[in-house]
């Protein structure tokens, strides 16, 4: 397998995930370090709602992280990604991850991820698809900035939840590493590695170290919108990443998303 910092040198293109650009596993939230930019507006109602969320996070139990059980509740969806390689059954999360999810499940409904290939693959990291391009260079919002509150033009913002993590399986969007850049694009974690050896229970919760043994990639906590979770077909996920790509991480035969299944809808509330 090819180093990911070797891979940061070769190509990270308009909405490609950029493996490169990571949180740090001490400080997935940037809440530590009262010098960064995320703290300049500390003394604010919003950031201390959201600090104050993460503290109680940390001390959570299992049953507080939606990606802990495969039971879907009345406030998720559930979707089942048909590829040619096989079924991936995904729980979304609206509740943590409304924009990414209505997003993603608006897409679906009306066929924009059909027929669309997996792009970008790597072996012990994730596989990537969403991109009507197939390269990476591709792919929109729902919204389109059409709703400037919402979509920029280029993207929707991220949602970073302290009860959703990067941990295998997790389905999160792709994005340029800047601010609201998510558009189509999505990737599963597919690394099925133990990754719980260097994580603080002062950064994150103990349920999420435990599940982190399991695989997945914390050092991308913090910069991506997680908002699914794989319950069935992880076998499919490893197969996809198993199979031979090109120097730019393309697979050498195309593995596509024939369509996918809404099993359980969600409806959202108006924003405009």
């Amino acid at each position: 397998m090819r180093k990911r910092n070797i891979l940061c040198l070769i190509l990270i293109s308009f909405l490609t995930l950029s493996a490169c650009s990571k949180a740090k596993n001490d400080d997935p939230f940037g809440f530590k370090d009262s010098s960064s930019s995320k703290q300049s507006s500390s003394n604010s109602s919003s950031e201390k709602a959201v600090k104050k969320e993460y503290a109680k996070a940390l001390k959570a139990t299992k049953d507080k992280f939606p990606q802990l059980t495969d039971s879907v509740t009345n406030d998720e969806a559930q979707v089942v990604l048909k590829t040619s390689k096989g079924d991936i059954t995904m729980t979304l999360f609206p509740k943590y991850a409304p924009l990414a999810s209505e997003n993603f499940l608006k897409h679906a409904k009306d066929g924009y991820y059909n027929g669309l290939s997996f792009h970008r693959i790597i072996k012990d990291f994730m596989i990537q698809t969403g991109d009507p391009n197939g390269d990476g260079t591709g792919g929109e919002s729902i919204w389109n900035g059409k709703n400037s509150k919402i979509d920029s033009g280029q993207g929707f913002k991220n949602e970073i939840s302290p009860y959703l993590y990067n941990i295998r399986g997790a389905l999160a969007m792709a994005n340029t590493s800047a601010p609201s850049t998510n558009g189509s694009q999505f990737y599963i974690n597919q690394n099925s590695q133990d990754q719980s050896k260097n994580l603080s229970t002062d950064s994150f919760p103990k349920p999420i170290i435990d599940a982190y043994k399991k695989g997945g990639n914390p050092s991308l906590d913090g910069g991506y919108t997680v908002f699914g979770q794989v319950t069935k077909g992880m076998d499919v996920v490893d197969s996809i990443a198993s199979v031979e790509v090109d120097s730019a991480d393309k697979p050498k035969d195309d593995i596509k998303i024939n369509s996918v299944e809404i099993v359980k809808d969600y409806t959202f509330k108006d924003k405009n």
